[in-house]
């Protein structure tokens, strides 16, 4: 589904970016080179990200969006939030450039395969987040303050490998675990509502309520319709 208020989402976008570094600039725990190059990467990662996304639309659809946009700066942010402290400037713009190609490529995927993400978790922060965390081991500088040298920096397949062992590792853990739990929840309270709770909406059907109220008035202790006063109605009206 289309996001129902772009405005919000743009604002939303905005201030995921702002706190963000926050999280990356700030993990340094001081105002030191680390926390320097950790928020220049952050801004210029996500900004190559943005741009990376929307050329995909533009080819892919023949036009840009907000929303893609949008999605492009958490694109960027989850593809540059590994490598922070390891690249240069250049290296951040070339990680940024990646992620939002990638991301904006894989989050088609779940049509193709039929898996359910309304999130597009797996499209941008399992792509994003791997196309990161591997990009460490090709942009990595040894003038950044983590030190180490990737493949494009003269630093050999040694960054690289690690990079990929480590990723892989935990992607091959999470899945095992998130699949144990998804079986447990499926055999106890079971994983997900009904069709047509879904068709419904969840606001509605666990909760008697919603943001955007178009019908009468729902009853808060039995779900149950209730008629709108008339002069409700009639202030609506004026």
């Amino acid at each position: 589904m289309r996001p129902h208020n772009l405005p919000l989402v743009m604002l939303g976008a905005a201030l995921l970016w702002f706190g963000w570094f926050g999280f990356n600039a700030g993990s340094a725990l001081q105002a030191s080179d680390t926390a320097a190059v950790a928020f220049i990467s952050t801004l210029a990662a996500t900004a190559a990200a943005i741009l990376g996304w929307l050329a995909v639309e533009r080819i892919r659809d023949g036009h840009f969006t907000s929303l893609g946009a949008a999605s492009g700066v958490v694109a960027g942010l989850v593809g540059i939030t590994p490598a922070a402290h390891s690249v240069t400037p250049m290296g951040a713009l070339a990680i940024g450039l990646i992620s939002g190609i990638s991301c904006a490529l894989a989050v088609g995927l779940k049509y193709r395969f039929g898996y359910d993400d309304s999130l597009d978790v797996v499209g941008v922060h399992l792509v994003g987040g791997l196309a990161g965390t591997l990009a460490i081991g090709l942009f990595a500088s040894g003038q950044a303050p983590a030190g180490v040298s990737g493949l494009l920096y003269g630093g050999g397949f040694d960054q690289l490998w690690r990079q990929a062992a480590g990723a892989f590792t935990v992607l091959l853990a999470g899945f095992a675990a998130s699949y144990l739990i998804g079986l447990v929840l499926e055999r106890t309270i079971g994983f997900r509502v009904d069709r047509d709770s879904e068709l419904e909406g969840l606001d509605i059907a666990l909760h008697a309520e919603s943001g955007y109220e178009f019908g009468g008035a729902r009853s808060a202790r039995t779900g149950t319709a209730r008629p709108v006063p008339a002069a409700a109605t009639e202030g609506a009206r004026a």
